[in-house]
């Protein structure tokens, strides 16, 4: 039996190899007491069990994600399934039983760096693409921007962003589906919206923490999501890089795609905490969140974050900065980690093709919302 993690997203220690269930750790973010995130490969004995149990889980960021919760699995590194698990309130408990002599084993399917960088590849091979390096990360990773549409015609420009927290890979899956169904020629939603629409998408916000295998934060334990007020190339180039080239350019609308541990819900969060919050913010929500429904049975509106009271926001937060800034529609679009509980997929839960397929129906609340601005 043999068990590594050294490889893009990896993380795992193992406690105790020997013990029955044998005894892993997740590792905490670089400078950071979160933790949630794993990403490992077994190998052993086909057709022999292997119990398994994380003895750190009670302490991780999210505990309450692990209830209900099933561990994603793979031999080959693009069919995921699940696998079940208990969870105690202390330890995570899941069993293996290898059909082949290996198996990867992670919080969530993952969206490794080599695939970033794929997608960055394929979309510019489309007219209507062009890729801006931003500057580069704190370890030196490149912060990739795709401007699809003509930027000099457009009357409208949306924003958006994905994997401010690296442990949430669905972002990036959904980026990805999203791009799909933007660029795709047969798509008449896509072609009517880019005709007067400019698309501005960074596929990964956190490249550093990525790689490293971390849940939230970047190389030096930065949670990105709580640096838009006062960024820094020190401590947070990747949201100082994004936010000036926001600045420069001005935006019609912002989403930013995250993932939730414990919700088993799609839904968004807006902003309407912020300062000047006003009834045209809470029609535009209102217009994208019934288009969305209409447009995909995944998307629900009855469950979600507490809201903010008026002029209470967390002005470090990307939503609440947007709006304020820009004055209009800004959202935090999350997906569940576990599945999609109206829906529910006993085989694979919330899946990366699910939120590729949620992507390219955001194209639809997308251009319903636009056209009332």
């Amino acid at each position: 039996m043999h068990i590594t993690c050294a490889f893009d997203s990896g993380n795992i220690e193992v406690v105790n190899a020997d013990s029955n269930p044998m005894e892993l750790a997740i590792r905490r973010d670089n400078n950071s007491d979160f933790y949630q995130w794993f990403h490992f490969r077994l190998e052993g004995d086909p057709g022999k069990q292997y119990p398994m149990r994380i003895t750190n889980a009670g302490k991780a960021a999210y505990p309450e994600g692990w209830e209900n919760y099933r561990v994603c699995a793979s031999y080959d590194r693009h069919n995921w399934f699940r696998i079940g698990a208990e969870y105690d309130g202390k330890v995570l408990d899941f069993t293996v039983e290898l059909d082949q002599p290996s198996i990867y084993l992670a919080y969530f399917a993952p969206f490794s760096w080599e695939r970033h960088l794929d997608l960055v590849a394929w979309a510019q091979g489309s007219d209507l693409v062009q890729v801006e390096t931003l500057g580069q990360t704190l370890d030196g990773r490149d912060m990739s921007l795709l401007t699809i549409g003509d930027a000099d015609t457009a009357k409208r420009r949306v924003w958006m962003i994905a994997r401010q927290h690296p442990g949430e890979t669905m972002a990036e899956w959904f980026v990805e589906g999203f791009l799909d169904a933007l660029l795709d020629e047969a798509n008449p939603t896509a072609r009517t919206l880019l005709e007067d629409t400019v698309f501005h998408v960074v596929p990964n916000m956190n490249p550093d923490g990525s790689v490293r295998g971390h849940l939230r934060t970047n190389a030096v334990g930065a949670n990105l999501n709580r640096e838009w007020l006062e960024p820094s190339m020190e401590r947070s180039p990747e949201v100082y890089l994004v936010r000036q080239k926001m600045l420069e350019l001005g935006g019609d609308m912002f989403l930013d795609i995250h993932g939730d541990e414990a919700l088993p819900f799609n839904f968004v969060a807006g902003c309407e905490g912020i300062p000047g919050y006003d009834e045209r913010h809470a029609k535009l929500e209102d217009t994208f969140k019934q288009a969305f429904v209409a447009a995909n049975p995944d998307f629900q509106i009855e469950r979600g974050y507490e809201l903010d009271k008026p002029g209470e926001a967390n002005m470090t937060v990307g939503t609440n900065w947007c709006g304020h800034q820009f004055r209009t529609l800004a959202l935090t679009l999350e997906m569940p980690f576990k599945d999609n509980e109206n829906l529910p997929d006993p085989i694979e839960g919330w899946s990366p093709a699910r939120s590729q397929q949620l992507a390219r129906d955001i194209l639809f609340p997308i251009r319903e919302t636009l056209k009332i601005l």
